[in-house]
């Protein structure tokens, strides 16, 4: 999920409709309402935000702190009279990346990703459990080191797994993880379809079902 923070609810709503058709979940957040959405939020939703798309409002310059104190995930600031002190004052703030508008939502995008993976080479690590790895650059996830193509939201249910192994999640915390935690068109029953089509297909490559589920305590992997 990508969340939009603007007090312009014509730019929020704009976004939170582009990245729709990307099939990319979007929230929209006025200044203030974010503020009080970060302080409060829980953890599972915060896990849920893929990346920080923030408009340009007067309280801009506060927020990367607050976000970082719950979140590692990107943030990009959208400048619409682009300038050099005004670049590197957003730097300073702690953004990670800062892009003029008009910008399509393709691009930025991208820019999310080229964020991630930079991480993940400060990091020089990859995401696996046993057989599985996963990558957080778009590559597709990998069965002893072997590809395997899977549609992005099931792409998506594994990445979260991973990312979470040896502990279990509820289908409300892979939900968020998948649609966005405001997404009120789409069921939450929707996640045992896409998770009884990933763990076939797990199984028809490992031999064996990695994910495990009990009833009130959710999915997890790596779990012995």
């Amino acid at each position: 999920m990508i969340v939009v923070v603007d007090n312009r609810e014509l730019v929020t709503s704009g976004y939170q409709s582009l990245f729709g058709r990307e099939g990319v979940s979007a929230a929209g957040f006025g200044a203030e309402e974010f503020r009080s959405w970060v302080e409060t939020a829980p953890d599972a939703d915060i896990s849920a935000v893929e990346a920080f798309l923030l408009g340009d409002f007067n309280e801009r310059s506060t927020c990367p702190r607050l976000i970082r104190s719950r979140s590692k995930a990107p943030m990009i600031a959208l400048s619409e009279a682009r300038s050099l002190d005004g670049t590197l004052d957003l730097f300073a703030a702690g953004v990670d990346d800062v892009v003029a508008k008009p910008i399509h939502v393709k691009e930025i995008l991208a820019r999310v990703g080229a964020i991630r993976r930079r991480e993940i080479v400060e990091n020089n690590s990859r995401s696996t459990v046993g057989e599985i790895a996963v990558f957080a650059d778009g590559r597709d996830a990998e069965i002893a080191g072997e590809p395997i193509a899977l549609p992005r939201r099931e792409r998506r249910i594994l990445e979260y797994l991973v990312a979470n192994k040896g502990r279990r999640v509820s289908k409300q915390q892979l939900f968020s993880a998948i649609y966005g935690i405001f997404d009120e068109n789409v069921e939450e029953n929707v996640i045992e379809s896409h998770i009884s089509k990933l763990r076939k297909k797990l199984k028809m490559r490992l031999g064996y079902d990695p994910v495990s589920s009990k009833r009130y305590l959710g999915y997890g992997i790596g779990i012995d």
